[in-house]
């Protein structure tokens, strides 16, 4: 039997209910209200679908939660997270009002962000990602992106497994100093390729629910040094298959959430399958397992590993927004497209678990720093991970 996609997140979905909650100042960053801990006005709070403001008091409230049992807030610009900026609806008491404690950070007019991609953790590659904290530690940046592939592989195996590399992702994501951003590639999707993994679809974990629940929202933003960074979930399902597409209850978030952003504000893409690519040129054309070049959806072939949709995604938001930037992962090269008129640039990182080959060519593993000041990203430069 064949599983479409809406079927999928509709076995995600929770039941309808209504969250409410407030943002607050965490004075002491304890992650509890204290009294005299004034609550946030005007912050983006969202379950995946709905996009809601906080009133003046810091509170909130979505009346019919549709979304996937997590509610997250948007960090704005001059605050960080204390603890974690998301909740799961299956923990705690049923309806429980849900706290958001957010601590002053300031609002740089300069920093620098690491974007890295393709850890693909396991016990054997674990000194791979402490690698990259090494990097992290001596640049000091605000945070760091890492754009899928976590972990070595979520697709082909049972639960057991694949919580086991979820689990060591979790302990070493830990570790990191600053704020670590992740999104799913296609090695977090559990169970989909059910031949091999022997996983049902009625897995409360299947599919994008593993990443979920160890991760939190798959797609989500947060707000940076006058930036509105927006994580999205290039990787879509098609029965046993993974590609490149942003679903349509992704695409309506999407706008929700820009509709809240002020129009003169940049805004920078990251996620795991990318836009545009030219690494499958070089990689050539490929028929047969565990990844096809070409995938047929309802009728409609495309290119497995690009967004299909692309186009759409930025037709969306660049004309609301400033749109410089980009990010994707997925290729375990570091790639820069940009095209006469498009004010937007294209990059990819490398892969952090190692060094890729493609048609003879040597690409390194690494990751890329970038320096923002006064609003404006340069083109990133490339630390290898020897």
């Amino acid at each position: 039997m064949s599983l479409g996609p809406l079927l999928i997140l509709l076995l995600q979905a929770v039941a309808p209910v209504e969250v409410t909650g407030v943002v607050f100042l965490d004075r002491d960053g304890n992650s509890l209200r204290d009294p005299g801990e004034p609550g946030l006005a005007g912050v983006s709070v969202s379950d995946q679908d709905q996009v809601v403001r906080t009133d003046a008091e810091g509170r909130f409230r979505i009346a019919r939660s549709l979304g996937f049992g997590v509610v997250y807030v948007s960090v704005p610009d001059g605050y960080r997270a204390a603890g974690s900026f998301w909740r799961d609806l299956n923990q705690g008491p049923p309806g429980a009002p849900l706290e958001f404690g957010l601590i002053r950070a300031g609002a740089p007019a300069e920093f620098d962000f690491i974007h890295a991609s393709d850890t693909h953790l396991s016990e054997a590659s674990v000194a791979r990602t402490q690698r990259l904290r090494a990097i992290a530690d001596s640049v000091n940046p605000a945070f760091v992106l890492i754009t899928g592939d976590l972990v070595r592989d979520a697709l082909r195996v049972p639960e057991a497994v694949a919580g086991a590399y979820y689990g060591l992702f979790q302990q070493e994501a830990a570790q990191f100093k600053v704020p670590l951003w992740t999104v799913p590639g296609n090695h977090e999707v559990f169970g989909i390729e059910r031949h091999l993994s022997l996983v049902s679809p009625k897995h409360p974990l299947y599919a994008r629910g593993m990443y979920r629940h160890y991760r939190g929202p798959d797609y989500y933003s947060f707000t940076y040094g006058g930036i509105h960074f927006v994580g999205l979930n290039s990787v879509d399902i098609d029965d046993l298959w993974y590609y490149g597409h942003v679903d349509s209850t992704q695409v309506e978030w999407l706008r929700r959430d820009l509709a809240l952003v002020p129009s003169d504000m940049p805004v920078v893409t990251f996620n795991h399958i990318p836009f545009f690519t030219a690494v499958e040129t070089i990689n050539g054309y490929m028929d047969g397992p565990p990844a096809p070049t070409a995938i047929t959806v309802r009728g409609k072939t495309s290119f497995r590993h690009a967004v299909s949709n692309a186009g759409a995604i930025l037709s969306l938001i660049a004309a609301g927004h400033p749109y410089p930037l980009a990010l994707g992962g997925h290729m375990h090269t570091r790639e820069s497209l940009s095209y006469a008129g498009v004010p937007t640039r294209f990059q990819q990182a490398a892969a952090v678990i190692g060094p890729s080959d493609g048609s003879g060519l040597a690409l390194p593993s690494g990751v890329t720093v970038y320096h923002v000041r006064g609003g404006r990203i340069d083109d990133g430069r490339f630390v290898p991970l020897p």
